[in-house]
């Protein structure tokens, strides 16, 4: 097996719950959903949702025919099954980010919302991304930004030793990171991605201000201002809208479910369902189907 990066494992957390429901961060929620109405295509055929987790955003994806939500923690991906129901529009896949298990060139948009800032390889995540996206397909990123003013005027007061004007990500916490938005920019740009917008999320991520101030009025306030990244990116989130400017022949996407995955292992094409399994016929390895979650974390 390829050697791949540690991954953050949300294994039963309540992240869902302790950080969004009860968290107060209504107006980061709102924020965010404004931004991504902004650059999401109206409609779609199959849509891949990386680090979905309990599936905070999977509705505002509700113009796309089938929608893949895709995290390496089951216990998240059961309570957005748990949420949003079986149906064949949802398919839920527990899977490394470092070894997608999706054929090339299959979905015609994807978004990354809040967990690029686990990779400690963003541009080797990125490159997995890239390779399952279809020519001219959307790719919606959101990454933690080490330039924002908070860090910048840490920096200045000597209340933070790692610059916030150096390229390079910074790990704050273990699996952490942020972002400097011109290293995006360069990984994307170098990846083929075309940059079409950039906007700038959560100007008023500051306690005092959510605690006094109506979470839909501060993102309203924030919806103003989001167009500004496309001048200077200074907030805590940052949105980047790219597309994929790959011109080789564009894969039809099947309609079979199984069709849609090859074996992490060997690359193979061809899966055979088994009912509670899918058997890799290339390596015969194994990949659990378990209450309806595809699990190719580890063969069984």
């Amino acid at each position: 097996m390829t050697h791949t990066p540690p991954v953050c494992n949300y294994e039963g957390s309540d992240y869902q719950q302790s950080f969004w429901d009860q968290g107060g961060r209504e107006y980061e929620d709102r924020a965010e959903a404004i931004a991504l109405k902004r650059m999401l295509p109206k409609s779609g055929k199959l849509m891949l949702e990386l680090g979905a987790g309990a599936g905070r955003n999977t509705p505002r994806y509700a113009g796309f025919e089938r929608v893949v939500l895709l995290d390496y923690s089951t216990t998240q991906l059961a309570q957005a099954q748990q949420k949003l129901g079986r149906s064949e529009k949802y398919i839920y896949v527990a899977a490394d980010i470092y070894r997608l298990p999706f054929q090339d060139r299959l979905f015609d948009a994807a978004t990354m919302i809040r967990a690029l800032h686990h990779m400690a390889d963003a541009p080797k995540a990125l490159g997995q991304v890239k390779n399952v996206l279809q020519p001219g397909a959307i790719f919606i990123l959101e990454f933690a930004n080490k330039l924002n003013l908070k860090s910048i005027l840490r920096y200045l007061f000597r209340r933070q030793t790692w610059s916030p004007f150096t390229l390079e990500p910074v790990e704050f916490a273990k699996l952490n990171f942020d972002f400097h938005p011109r290293a995006i920019r360069n990984w994307l740009q170098q990846l083929g991605f075309s940059i079409e917008r950039t906007l700038t999320v959560s100007h008023f991520r500051l306690g005092l201000l959510k605690r006094f101030i109506p979470a839909k009025l501060l993102a309203g306030l924030d919806s103003i201002l989001q167009p500004t990244g496309a001048i200077f990116q200074f907030t805590p989130s940052i949105f980047v809208k790219s597309k994929n400017k790959n011109e080789s022949r564009q894969s039809e996407i099947p309609l079979n479910v199984i069709a849609l995955f090859k074996c992490p292992d060997c690359g193979g094409g061809k899966l055979q369902d088994k009912q509670n399994h899918l058997r890799c016929l290339a390596c015969s390895s194994r990949w659990a189907l378990r209450d309806g979650i595809y699990d190719f974390r580890a063969k069984e």
